[in-house]
Parts: C-alpha cells; sequence; structure tokens
C-alpha cells in the first residue's frame, strides 16, 4: 500500500524539481546569449575614436545586417535540427560558438575578421530561441505554458538591459579599452555554458519520467510509435496556424528592432532639447516593459481565455496599434511624460505577443514533434522583419516610419483574428489533483 502511494508522490516531487531546474538554466541561457549579441553595439563607441581600427558608422550597419542576414537564416535552420537532436546539443553549441566569436572579434581588430565572426555569430545566436522554447515545452504542459511562458520570456528583456551596461563598464570604465565589451561578455557566456550542459535535460524522459503532455494525434494513434522526424515537419509547414503567426510576427519585430536600435536617434531628433544622455535613456523604458508584458499577456491567455493564445495577442496588438499612431505626436508635444508612457505602453504591449507568438503560440500549434520546427520557422520570419527594423528608419522619415508600423501592427490583429477560438491539438495528463501530473503517476494510485 505505501509502494502505491508513495512512488507516485516521489515521482511528482522530482518531476517538479526538474521543472524548476529547466526554467531557470534555459532563462539565464537565453539570457546569457544578449551578452555576446550586445558587445558590439558596447564596442561600436570606442571603435569610432580607435585611430588603429578605422571603421564608418556604414561599415558597421553593414555588420549588423550581416549579423542580422545570417540570424535569419539560422531561425529557419536551427529549430528543424533541435527537434531532431534535441535543444542540449544546439543551444550548448550556440553557446560555444558565441564565446568564441566574441573572444575572435576582442583580439583581432580587422574588417574581414569582423564580417565573417558577425555571420557566425548570428547563426550562433539563433540556436537559443527555438531550442530552448522546445525545452520548455517538454516540461510544461499547454495550459500552463502561457503564463510559464510569460515569465520566461522576461529572459530577453533582462538580458538586453543588463548586458549593455556591463559590457560598457568592462570596456569603458576598468580597462579603458573596447575589446574587452566582447572579451567580458564572452566570459559571461562560457560560464553559462558550463552551467547549461551540468543542469540542462531535453526531456522529462531523459530522467527517467514520463512526459507531462500526449499529443492528441499520437493519442488517435493508439500508441503507435512517434512519426517521423520529416512527417512532423511537413505537418508544421502545412498548419495555417503556424503561417499566419510566422506571417505575424514578420508584421511585428520591425517596429520593436527599429525603437531597439534606432531609439536615440529617433527621440533626439524630435526632441533636442533634452539632451543626448537623455534622449539614450528614454527609449530603455520600452525595454522595461518587456519584462511586464510577457507576464501579464501569459496569464491572461491561461487564466482568462482557457489557453487560447490569439484573443490575448489580438487584444494587445489593438492597443499597440494605438500608442504607434500617438508616438510621432507625443514627441511633436514636447511632454516627456507622455513620450516615456507611450514608448512604456509600446513595450508591454509588443513584448507581450512578441513573447506569445513566437514561443508558447508557436510550441503550442507546432505539436511536440514539431515544437522546434514551429518556434524556429515564426521567429525566423521575425527575424526578417528585424533586418527592415535596422533599415526603415535609416531611409525614410520618422513619420513615414511610424505609419508604416502602425499599418502593420493594425494588420497583423486583423490577421489572427479568425484564429479567435482556435486551441492546440494536445492532451493533458489525465491526473486532474496534480496540475499537469503525468499520467503514469496518475495511474499508480489506483
Amino acid at each position: 500500500m505505501n509502494n502505491s502511494t508513495g512512488a507516485p508522490h516521489s515521482g511528482w516531487k522530482s518531476l517538479q524539481r526538474w521543472r524548476v531546474q529547466i526554467f531557470l538554466i534555459t532563462w539565464l541561457a537565453y539570457a546569457a546569449f544578449y551578452f555576446t549579441r550586445k558587445a558590439f553595439s558596447v564596442a561600436k563607441l570606442g571603435i569610432g575614436e580607435d585611430p588603429s581600427f578605422e571603421l564608418d558608422k556604414a561599415a558597421m550597419a553593414n555588420l549588423d545586417a550581416l549579423y542580422l542576414a545570417a540570424y535569419a537564416v539560422g531561425q529557419f535552420t536551427w529549430g528543424i535540427v533541435a527537434d531532431r537532436f534535441g535543444p542540449r546539443v544546439v543551444v550548448l553549441g550556440g553557446l560555444v560558438i558565441s564565446a568564441l566569436m566574441a573572444l575572435v572579434m576582442g583580439t583581432f581588430a580587422t574588417l574581414p575578421i569582423f564580417a565573417t565572426c558577425m555571420v557566425v555569430q548570428g547563426l550562433a545566436q539563433s540556436t537559443g530561441w527555438s531550442g530552448l522554447c522546445k525545452n520548455i515545452g517538454s516540461f510544461f504542459a499547454t495550459r500552463e505554458r502561457g503564463r510559464v511562458l510569460g515569465y520566461w520570456s522576461t529572459c530577453y528583456a533582462f538580458g538586453g538591459l543588463v548586458a549593455t551596461p556591463f559590457a560598457g563598464w568592462w570596456a569603458y570604465e576598468v580597462s579603458h579599452d573596447w575589446r574587452m565589451a566582447f572579451i567580458s561578455s564572452a566570459v559571461v557566456v562560457l560560464v553559462v555554458a558550463v552551467l547549461f550542459f551540468l543542469l540542462q535535460r531535453n526531456r522529462p524522459q531523459d530522467v527517467g519520467l514520463p512526459p507531462v503532455e500526449v499529443d492528441a494525434t499520437c493519442e488517435q494513434r493508439g500508441g503507435a510509435p512517434r512519426e517521423s522526424h520529416w512527417s512532423a515537419l511537413r505537418k508544421v509547414f502545412r498548419n495555417r496556424t503556424v503561417l499566419v503567426l510566422g506571417l505575424a510576427y514578420f508584421l511585428l519585430k520591425p517596429a520593436r528592432y527599429a525603437i531597439l536600435l534606432w531609439g536615440p536617434v529617433i527621440v533626439y531628433e524630435r526632441m533636442p532639447s533634452i539632451g543626448k544622455v537623455a534622449s539614450a535613456i528614454v527609449p530603455t523604458s520600452f525595454e522595461v516593459a518587456g519584462l511586464v508584458g510577457p507576464i501579464l499577456i501569459g496569464y491572461a491567455s491561461d487564466k482568462l481565455f482557457g489557453a487560447r493564445r490569439i484573443p490575448a495577442c489580438v487584444l494587445s496588438l489593438v492597443v499597440l496599434t494605438v500608442c504607434l499612431a500617438l508616438f510621432v505626436p507625443a514627441m511633436q508635444s514636447g511632454s516627456l511624460y507622455l513620450v516615456v508612457g507611450l514608448l512604456f505602453m509600446m513595450g508591454m504591449t509588443l513584448y507581450g505577443p512578441d513573447s506569445m507568438i513566437s514561443g508558447s503560440a508557436a510550441i503550442d500549434f507546432g505539436t511536440q514533434d514539431g515544437a522546434g520546427s514551429a518556434a524556429g520557422f515564426v521567429n525566423g520570419c521575425g527575424s526578417v522583419g528585424a533586418i527592415l527594423g535596422g533599415l526603415l528608419p535609416g531611409y525614410f522619415d520618422t513619420v513615414t516610419v511610424f505609419l508604416v508600423f502602425t499599418a502593420a501592427a493594425l494588420l497583423a490583429s486583423l490577421m489572427l483574428v479568425p484564429f479567435w477560438n482556435s486551441r492546440p491539438r494536445t492532451l493533458a495528463a489525465p491526473s486532474q489533483t496534480e496540475p499537469c501530473a503525468p499520467a503514469e503517476l496518475a495511474s499508480a494510485r489506483t
């Protein structure tokens, strides 16, 4: 009798421990990627004043474009590889290669080396999102995944906020050498890579635990062997919901990257009286909101809409559309508080759908076998949009750019409306007494 009741409880505690461990190590891994991702933007300040390495703004912009293009290609590729070989191999390789490329850039200052490293860096950085989303999806069931990924998605806002001052402090306060922006960031990523190797596992089955959720298509097959990788991949790309999510994400990403890469310039051009320092600080309200938006939309999708991801995204995008339309008039009004408030609202209503569409929604509708492929495809579409976000503000005036962003956000919301009631084809494990308790543990009680 004791064995029949004690074993399930012990198994459930073990699963919970692994869930916490996987959440923390994958959160840390993706936040770490931002240290080597942001290193070049920090190093630019010193490179521009270094007579030994002549690199003008146009060359720096071209290097950014190389990185973003490689990142986009990687997004379409690594999700497929993660489905095939598991996130452990893919993400760990990405962390190590990303750190090595940063070390090379901090050691050898030539344009050909920088160009090569930026391409490889983009490919390495792109291993993170799809692989880690698949990892989270393996340990958390559909009905809780929205809020779990809402908390988890704070990793990229946090990473972006911390990485820049960290690299800047090492480069311009400690060493007074822009190269330390790369080297210090690389050390952080290498340390995290070691922790990832020690603490991460791909799925509950790898540690002797049953899966937390059964794919409905597997249930319909009556326990037949899992379908082949290519069969699962074809299903992902025939899935109309996944395709629409990818297109919607493509429409959203330019606004986010335009504000991240051009925010200080946009603010200073319209509000020169506040000065350059304030112009650089004001856009950080957009990134701070990135810590809030994913959490709120995750709770809304799980608690208010019963694991439906689309309603929360549509409502958030409607608010984003209004904020984008008001942003240029707000800057023209000269009200700093209004501009900061709008940037915060834009960040909250953009980062929320951003994390939902590229994370939990892609995983849900990609199914367990193709979760990495779906997340990679959706994020790849967004990465193509990110390239436009870096280019458009350099070729068009701010009014035109934000009119385009406003129309894109509205179009994205309208595209998602037909999927308002869509739910993923997954079955939670049978136990109702303990959330997401595996079926094997639940059946052992009887």
